[in-house]
């Protein structure tokens, strides 16, 4: 397994996910497939949701650095680890260097969801607060690095870590063998990289369809002019998929495994986040809502009675905006 990040990668193979998952499994949960019988209606479509907001941290994310960290050296661990991160990153980050031991230092940009940043800092890692979007938070960590010679570990970008992330989608395949499409919200690129190679290991037949908001669709004009770019211009406040730069393997993966891209204004995302909070009873955050948005705005073409899974890849959602209003 590599985890430089150029045009020669060597996919990842079924017996490196199950191997991650080995490594993984005693310290997460084995989140739950959530049927819906009005999202079935209204979509025409056979729908479950992989729930991993019920995951440690509130999302997917602390399955990769639980891999990642393993093959970390004793040398490694001693000097401490530093990431950067627009939330979930960094509680994945900050709890399994909790398990493991090590000291972790986290950098996440000045606007934060202020819960994100005090979870982070409840797991027991320094929190740098840094710039206003991940991409300068990323490089206050690279000069982390340089100064207090931590080892960094980035967010998407790097193959061990995506093989921990895509666990999750040997879940999906494990505990719905005839599932035909998988949809995952796209950031970075590193939870859609781990689970269309997982689903594709076992099940090659799988369609994996990736969501962007249209605010930062760098994936999808990436994978158009066929090298990764830089955006000019984000316009979307959804942390978790506010990335003005995909990674160079993740583009290389996604290129290779995914079998569209779709986008939808951060708008109708939050309105498939009311739409789950009120039919679901389902509490999610923004990039989790995004596959299930785009399936309530008819953007998959998948045929009618297809069996869908829609990756709700976190709920941490910042609730004290909720204070002071009234409810029922």
């Amino acid at each position: 397994m590599t985890t430089t990040s150029n045009a020669a990668f060597t996919p990842l193979t079924r017996e490196d996910f199950e191997a991650a998952y080995a490594r993984v499994a005693p310290h997460i949960h084995h989140t739950p497939l959530v049927s819906s019988r009005i999202l079935n209606e209204k979509t025409g479509l056979d729908v479950r949701l992989k729930a991993e907001i019920f995951q440690r941290t509130g999302s997917y994310k602390i399955r990769g650095p639980l891999n990642k960290f393993s093959y970390l050296t004793d040398e490694e661990r001693t000097r401490g680890v530093v990431c950067s991160s627009a939330g979930n990153h960094a509680q994945g980050v900050a709890l399994a260097a909790k398990i493991y031991g090590i000291k972790a230092v986290v950098c996440m940009a000045a606007n934060a969801t202020p819960s994100k940043i005090e979870a982070t800092k409840a797991y027991g890692a320094e929190v740098v607060l840094h710039g206003t979007i991940w991409d300068e938070a990323n490089e206050k960590a690279r000069e982390l690095v340089r100064e207090r010679g931590l080892t960094y570990i980035h967010p998407f970008d790097d193959m061990q870590l995506i093989a921990g992330q895509g666990t999750l989608g040997l879940e999906v395949i494990r505990d719905w063998p005839d599932v035909d499409v998988i949809v995952v919200p796209i950031g970075g690129g590193g939870l859609i990289s781990g689970v269309s190679q997982a689903v594709k290991s076992i099940k090659p037949s799988v369609k994996v369809i990736g969501v962007e908001s249209s605010g930062a669709p760098g994936m999808r004009d990436s994978v158009e002019a066929g090298r990764v770019v830089t955006l000019d211009r984000v316009d979307c406040i959804i942390d978790g998929l506010r990335v003005k730069r995909v990674g160079q393997t993740t583009f290389e993966v996604v290129r290779r495994f995914v079998d569209g891209i779709v986008t939808l204004p951060d708008e109708q995302i939050f309105e498939g986040m009311r739409w789950i909070m009120h039919y679901q009873k389902l509490v999610v955050e923004g990039a989790a809502a995004a596959p299930v948005a785009a399936l309530l705005n008819r953007l998959v073409d998948v045929p009618e009675g297809a069996k869908v899974a829609c990756v709700l890849s976190g709920g941490n959602v910042n609730l004290d905006q909720l204070k002071g209003m009234r409810w029922n």
